[in-house]
């Protein structure tokens, strides 16, 4: 295994204990040997990530972009002035209006903020920028007939403020920064017509406050929001310092934002800096990842940095736009897909620090109450399609009442009803990528009993002595039917899922029974000639983007070709679906990709990730359908994860789906589900070892890939006792924070994490020449 670029050499993993790999100074007790001054993998890796621009970038999908979940900044050239102007957009992920009346797509959207312009001296002649993965660090020179600016800019990482340091040369010395406040009005009204009554909040009003600038945006509804900035002067650096506050009802955002603002620039850039840079680079260290596609390996980094950038815990779960908000039919938080491809990506990737979903979901579990009709809320909880910040739809657009979750068949015209146990599924995976008690107790189980509980208002038998559900709506797909198999899917899901978190728990629930009924009496999911149908009234028969009708295949794995039977209606489902051209878009492509890896089909998962990568994903690794989105890349990054590791079903399945073309692997603290952490190496197409840490005590099963007989082997080299359970699968005994290290019987490799050599060269991300 050779390594990119200069590193000669990766870190080799002390005494073959599992955990975070450092650059290890000891003999490896397994191997028997040295490391000689080991090169730092994850440098390498992520600095060959990094995008570069050469050419000017016109649009978000262009350009580059820094956040820390809640402000901001794409960057790009100002439309209409592209070689006198950079446009800095300044956006915040808790800037929204407050008026429900409206719904949530308009009363209580995100809203616009406004952006700086960087306006030169001379005409732009060119540029050269690199966006520094590992600092989360904007740098380069623009270039203009007059001179050259050198550039630094940042989110940083906790004060949330943007730092813009530029270095003029003589001739543009004269350059100056202009900001410009948007009109506080949803995006959407560039789309839709808008509700009657509606009106735009009044425009910003700009100040001075003691040396620091701000734009004051009252809100009709009461609060504000306030763009506070500075620009200081340190030797020939000129530094602008911005920070956005947001506050509601009342209006403690500005001396918030001048406080922000004050503090931050009395730093100069490099001092302010390095705590920034500290924790983007130990942010990276929680996993590894190097496979032999430089194009796909640079968009799985990026895409980490991109999740980052875009959530925290703290932070509001994530909007289709992210924390970039830019003109859009969408300026809200999507829950039936959205949300849940955006966050896939953090488990494996060993991320749970990302995670607002169960932080949201617990927080204000409250609110979703509210979005039931009046006589479900004393038991039942869902979500609606779209909500603000704090779940709230305002509903004002659904019906009379002001509730956002529709009734099966009564409530018109699409009641959605299943969003709410979809994200639960999330919240679901962090438990079982953790087994953290509390996520079970506290959060999963009571949310999913109420939502399963709403379902169960309305089952009732039919003729065939089977459980029917009325009408629903199953996401994007025309018309309502009985028996929408994403609801139905779902519904057996969470029946499952709260029969099993109950024994767990040690609970004994009273609809425990119930749950076991619908298990064993719920109708089979339609299907025709074609496969899974929409519901039992409506056959896929139109190309449709949405995977909802094939949730019990991915992502909740109920249906996973356990059967020859099983295996052919799974292959019939996914080549009808997308065999359908015209509506298809990228997150088809993933969802494909990832269906495809669990049938153990590689090369077919790498092919639709190349539809994805060649049609649909921009120069800056972000997407577009009739807007900014931003969750198919990041689950683009998840298909990656199926590829290489799968551990639904109790079983870890190390590269269940790897393309003939990539010989050559390797994971490095990858989490599974039953929270062990998974480092392996595959070499000239055969898995050289493989190694499990258990963080919890779960039970250990794991199918290893490795041919022939095998060695088991703890962190001190002894020998672990196995069981073999079948087809490649054994059982380990591993107790919480033990290590077995799986090689071929007599294999002896040195456990080394360091970058493989990728099979040939590809153009960065971003605009290079």
């Amino acid at each position: 295994m050779l390594a990119t670029g200069t590193a000669l050499g990766g870190t080799l993993l002390a005494g073959g204990v599992p955990g975070q790999a450092t650059a290890a100074t000891a003999p490896d007790a397994l191997a028997g040997t040295e490391p000689t001054a080991p090169a730092d993998p994850w440098r390498t890796v992520l600095d060959d990530a990094d995008l570069v621009w050469q050419q000017m970038p016109k649009t978000w999908y262009e350009g580059p972009y820094l956040g820390n979940g809640f402000l901001g900044s794409g960057i790009y050239a100002e439309p209409g002035a592209e070689t006198k102007a950079i446009r800095f957009n300044i956006q915040h992920s808790e800037v929204q209006d407050h008026r429900p009346q409206f719904g949530s797509l308009f009363g209580l959207a995100r809203l616009p903020i406004g952006y700086f312009t960087l306006e030169t001296v001379g005409t732009v002649t060119g540029l050269d920028w690199r966006l520094g993965l590992r600092d989360a660090e904007l740098t380069g020179t623009l270039t203009t007939d007059k001179g050259t600016l050198e550039l630094r800019a940042l989110v940083h990482n906790s004060r949330s403020v943007l730092a813009v340091e530029v270095v003029p040369s003589e001739g543009e010395r004269g350059f100056r920064w202009a900001f410009h406040p948007a009109q506080a009005l949803s995006p959407r009204a560039a789309f839709r017509p808008l509700p009657a009554g509606y009106e735009s909040n009044p425009p910003a009003e700009t100040g001075e406050y003691d040396g620091i600038s701000a734009a004051v945006q009252p809100l009709l509804a009461g609060g504000q929001h306030v763009t506070a900035w500075r620009e200081r002067t340190r030797g020939e650096a000129r530094t602008l310092y911005v920070h956005v506050a947001h506050s509601f009802p009342d209006t403690s955002a500005r001396d918030r934002a001048l406080r922000a603002v004050r503090n931050a620039s009395e730093l100069p850039y490099d001092l302010l800096a390095a705590p920034h840079r500290a924790w983007w680079n130990a942010y990276y260290r929680k996993s590894f990842l190097s496979l032999p596609d430089a194009r796909i390996q640079r968009f799985y980094w990026i895409q980490l940095y991109k999740l980052a950038s875009a959530a925290r815990r703290d932070a509001p779960v994530m909007a289709t736009c992210g924390p970039w908000l830019e003109p859009t039919p969408w300026p809200a938080t999507w829950w039936n897909l959205n949300v849940q491809l955006e966050y896939w990506p953090i488990h494996g990737s060993n991320h749970l620090e990302l995670d607002a979903v169960t932080r949201a979901l617990s927080e204000y579990r409250d609110n979703l109450t509210a979005e039931m009709a009046p006589a479900y809320r004393m038991d039942s909880l869902g979500i609606p399609r779209t909500t603000d910040i704090h779940l709230v739809n305002g509903g004002a657009t659904s019906n009379a009442e002001g509730y956002g979750v529709g009734i099966p068949g009564q409530d018109p015209p699409t009641p959605e009803v299943g969003n709410l146990a979809w994200a639960l599924h999330n919240v679901w995976l962090s438990y079982r990528h953790t087994m953290d008690e509390s996520i079970l107790r506290d959060v999963l189980f009571p949310l999913l009993r109420k939502a399963v509980n709403y379902y169960l208002h309305f089952l009732e038998p039919g003729t065939d002595g089977k459980l029917h559900l009325p009408a629903t709506f199953s996401p994007e797909y025309g018309g309502n039917s009985r028996d929408c198999n994403y609801d139905l899917m779902l519904l057996r899901w969470g029946c499952r899922t709260l029969l099993d978190s109950a024994e767990l728990l040690g609970a004994e629930d009273e609809l425990a029974p119930r749950w076991q009924e619908v298990l064993a009496k719920l109708t089979p999911y339609p299907v025709d000639a074609n496969g899974y149908m929409i519901g039992a009234d409506i056959p896929f028969a139109k190309s449709h983007r949405h995977y909802s009708h094939l949730l019990a295949v991915y992502p909740l794995y109920e249906v996973t070709g356990r059967t020859p039977d099983e295996k052919a209606l799974i292959e019939k489902s996914l080549a009808h679906w997308v065999g359908f051209e015209g509506a298809l878009q990228g997150y088809t492509f993933t969802g494909a990709a990832s269906m495809s890896a669990l049938l153990g089909k590689g090369e077919d998962a790498l092919t639709y990730l190349g539809q994805l990568m060649t049609r649909f994903v921009q120069a800056n690794t972000m997407y577009k359908e009739s807007g900014p989105v931003i969750e198919t890349p990041l689950s683009a990054a998840q298909s990656l994860h199926d590829m290489i590791c799968q551990s639904w079903g109790g079983i870890v399945r190390v590269f269940p789906a790897l393309p003939a073309a990539w010989a050559d692997l390797v994971v490095h603290d990858f989490r599974t589900q039953g929270a062990f952490l998974l480092s392996a190496v595959r070499e000239d197409g055969a898995t050289r070892w493989v190694r499990l840490t258990s963080e919890a005590g779960a039970p250990c099963v794991v199918r290893h890939g490795i041919a022939g007989d095998i060695e088991v082997r703890d962190g001190r080299g002894r020998g672990l006792r196995y069981e073999d359970v079948a087809d490649g699968t054994i059982r380990i005994a591993l107790q919480k924070g033990e290590s077995a290290l799986i090689t071929a019987k007599g294999d002896r490799p040195e456990l080394r994490i360091e970058p493989v050599q990728p099979i040939a060269t590809a153009p960065r991300w971003g605009l290079p020449a």
